[in-house]
């Protein structure tokens, strides 16, 4: 059995919504299929088949239709509407974009989520090559945010070919400081974290978020990542934070050939300018290193501003 996966033929209809039709429309599709059908026929999509099963497991969106794929994965706690203000730009520009959600967020069945297989980021690189293959995509710029930075990294060992390029926003081989290496955190930081994640989740989020961003509580970015993060199953929000957190990927980097953009906010809780600065050291290919003049983790979200014309000279270049 299959479904239809829609994507955009004049993506500029896409454009011309407003910010909160945008969050309207992110908000509708990953969630009730029949709503982003009704939308989609409004605004004349056209028609992908691929199955049901992998539909449903990752929400999978492919939006546009130029020739040039670009693959948009998302981090910790949130889900593909992190990109709500980067996708209108995209589109115009004639892209092709793929959306999926990491298993475990909160727009995906937990019932979906196995503890024994999710045990390293390998499985979710795993799925991302699982989802490149149903879609027959041959070739992409893959877009990695956070722990999807090293996802994309781990897919490429595998299948080099497929990926132009790598862009890595916000991503890190390693939280935990070490020797001779700035990761950001003490193993008692991390250890506290997943003490307040298991005494009170809501409460943690309440206080994660807003300063994961760098910005108040009432932040509209901070209220966005707040509602994907505390709508996540406790128990599998703190299985991924612990498998993120307690990575160690440095060792894979010079393996890494595919050419990577390195974007990275000057100020972020998750990761220093450091880690940056090191993964630009240590891939294996050719790379380029971009400090944003901005704080926060997430800032395709909160400061899509700056984000955007980074993003789109880095797909071009």
């Amino acid at each position: 059995m299959s479904k239809a996966l829609y994507y955009s033929e004049q993506p500029l209809k896409i454009l011309k919504l407003s910010e909160d039709s945008i969050g309207d429309y992110f908000e509708a599709f990953p969630c009730n299929w029949d709503n982003f059908k009704r939308a989609a026929d409004r605004c004349n999509f056209k028609r992908m088949v691929v199955s049901e099963s992998l539909l449903a497991a990752h929400n999978l969106s492919v939006l546009g239709n130029g020739d040039q794929v670009v693959v948009l994965g998302h981090g910790f706690g949130s889900d593909q509407s992190m990109w709500k203000y980067v996708v209108p730009s995209l589109l115009s520009n004639n892209f092709r974009v793929v959306l999926y959600d990491l298993m475990g967020a909160s727009t995906t069945d937990a019932n979906n989520f196995s503890f024994k297989r999710y045990t390293s980021l390998q499985s979710f690189a795993d799925d991302l090559l699982a989802i490149l293959d149903e879609l027959e995509i041959e070739s992409c710029v893959y877009v990695g945010h956070s722990i999807s930075g090293m996802i994309g990294c781990l897919a490429s060992l595998e299948k080099p070919d497929i990926f132009q390029k790598l862009i890595l926003l916000g991503a890190s081989p390693r939280y935990l400081n070490d020797t001779n290496y700035h990761g950001g955190f003490e193993q008692h930081d991390l250890d506290q974290m997943y003490a307040n994640m298991k005494s009170n989740f809501r409460t943690w989020v309440s206080g994660f978020a807003p300063a994961a961003l760098g910005a108040h509580i009432d932040n509209r970015a901070v209220q966005d990542f707040s509602r994907t993060l505390s709508s996540m199953r406790p128990d599998i929000a703190f299985s991924i934070s612990q498998i993120i957190f307690q990575s160690d990927l440095r060792s894979i980097l010079p393996q890494v050939t595919v050419p990577c953009h390195i974007l990275q906010s000057m100020k972020d809780l998750a990761v220093p300018v450091e880690v940056a600065e090191y993964l630009n050291s240590n891939l294996g290919g050719w790379t380029s290193i971009r400090i944003l003049q901005t704080e926060g983790h997430i800032p395709q979200l909160s400061s899509p501003e700056l984000v955007i014309p980074v993003l789109l000279r880095c797909i071009e270049d």
